[in-house]
């Protein structure tokens, strides 16, 4: 559970990295900033947590934890 814990911390700081560089402004309509928002959150909890389940999977299979 603990290397779990700290794979979702690792994951969390590279994906909040990675969706920094991705322009939002030019994908949603005007004066849609909450939906954009929260849009903008779920796909950063969703990529949050199919990276960590990728990983755990792959390091279970190799019987890395």
């Amino acid at each position: 559970m603990t290397g779990k814990f700290f794979l979702y911390i690792l994951v969390t700081i590279i994906v909040i990295w990675a969706m920094d560089s991705v322009n939002i402004n030019q994908i949603f309509k005007k004066n849609k900033i909450l939906q954009a928002r929260v849009f903008y959150f779920l796909l950063g909890l969703s990529l949050i947590y199919l990276v960590t389940n990728f990983f755990m999977d792959l390091f279970s299979s190799v019987k890395f934890f």
